[in-house]
């Protein structure tokens, strides 16, 4: 079949980005986007401090020193990567916009392997051997970004993996990001533990949460970031100011007093994002269902709206449609349920390995009424449009089940 983009990864103009909510903006959230004055770099008081005040309710202190705001996580992530120097280590699979922040700086870029139960922290032994690979070639690993709660994987870490993990990062030296965008997304958050790597070991973190995560609309590009608790975390932050500055990465004054209004958590956006973690929950699951059962293989979905999938089992069939690797699969499945599939070529895993990233927000309608109409539904999977999705989903799935199927029954024994 035809190629997007005959290299496979395709430009990085093309990456695919954050999963959205597919969700009116709350009128809260609207009301508060105002103002025309120009922001600081590095956020304004009023958004640092509600900022302070977002970190402190979930157990990490920080003050405005060791703060710093920017029109996006991947702005952020660049002005860190330019700061700090260096070669740049990232699990496999991972979001993304990580790698192209290092890229672009002529930084390599080495993936490290996770363990069997969760993705977004690499092993620690692989990271120690990767380490070790990489300072033999003469390379000079500095930066480990990773996330406890997942994207593309949707898995979140056990609070065991994120120490060895982080424990074997700062054997080495390194400095790890760990990109918090998801936590407050958690499907089960009374049953999963979320244990930031900020409060193990403090003096080696800088915790970035891209906003559009839990709180703003995609369209409204504003994250936040907290340096470690040290001159060398507030040394950090004054470099990173600085290549903000070069690059003029300033957050919008209406982005900023919506960003500042959503990080106080007032009960009107608390209430919705429990209800959208709900909603996104409901059909990350189902989709999960649909697709192992047609004999797909993916971790259940415990954070964020998304599902990671390899379609490794069904490969036969795929192989008998022309889809040989993750850019033709995203091509075929793109084209087949009339929303975007980014192949997991795009998250930096293998493009020879048959691996989608289901985004939920598509499975929730195409207009206003229908979004929050499965927004305020106690069923929304029985709601008709939102059925008509998952159903497409799963008769796409079960054609390639059945081929498959029949092709052993055929083949001489």
């Amino acid at each position: 079949m035809r190629r997007t983009d005959p290299e496979g990864h395709g430009p990085v103009r093309y990456g695919p980005p954050l999963p959205g909510q597919d969700l009116p903006v709350p009128p809260g959230l609207a009301a508060a986007a105002t103002g025309a004055h120009t922001e600081p770099t590095g956020g304004g008081p009023a958004l640092l401090d509600a900022a302070l005040a977002y970190w402190a309710r979930r157990g990490l202190s920080a003050d405005r020193h060791r703060t710093a705001a920017a029109p996006g996580a991947p702005a952020l992530l660049l002005a860190l990567t330019a700061a700090l120097g260096g070669d740049v280590l990232v699990p496999r699979p991972c979001a993304a916009w990580w790698a192209p922040q290092a890229r672009l700086l002529g930084r390599s870029v080495f993936h490290v392997g996770t363990p069997a139960e969760c993705g977004g922290v690499p092993d620690p032994y692989a990271l120690l051997e990767t380490v070790r690979r990489v300072r033999a070639e003469g390379g000079d690993p500095r930066l480990l970004v990773l996330s406890v709660a997942d994207d593309p994987t949707a898995t979140v870490a056990p609070p065991e993996v994120v120490h060895e993990a982080i424990e074997a990062a700062a054997g080495e030296g390194l400095h790890v990001v760990s990109d918090e965008t998801w936590r407050d997304t958690l499907h089960e958050p009374h049953d999963t533990v979320f244990l930031s790597p900020a409060e193990m070991l403090p003096e080696h973190v800088t915790v970035l949460t891209d906003l559009a995560g839990p709180f703003l609309p995609p369209g409204w590009p504003a994250a936040i970031a907290r340096f470690p608790a040290n001159d060398t975390g507030v040394r950090l932050r004054d470099r990173v100011l600085d290549v903000l500055t070069a690059l003029d990465a300033r957050i919008a004054a209406p982005v900023a007093a919506a960003a500042a209004y959503a990080l106080a958590e007032p009960d009107d956006i608390t209430h919705r994002l429990a209800a959208s973690v709900r909603l996104h929950a409901r059909v990350a699951t189902a989709a999960h269902h649909t697709l192992v059962a047609a004999g797909a293989l993916a971790r259940p979905p415990r954070a964020g709206r998304h599902v990671y999938a390899d379609l490794g089992p069904l490969r036969p069939a795929l192989t008998a449609r022309g889809v040989g690797d993750a850019q033709e699969l995203e091509d075929f499945l793109t084209d087949r349920l009339g929303m975007p599939v980014p192949g997991g070529h795009r998250f930096g895993d293998d493009l020879g390995a048959p691996r989608v990233r289901l985004a939920t927000g598509p499975f929730l309608g195409t207009t206003h009424e229908e979004r929050m109409a499965s927004l305020s539904s106690p069923e929304p999977l029985e709601l008709p449009y939102v059925e008509r999705a998952l159903s497409l989903l799963g008769s796409v799935l079960a054609e390639l089940r059945d081929d498959d199927d029949a092709r052993r029954r055929e083949s001489p024994r």
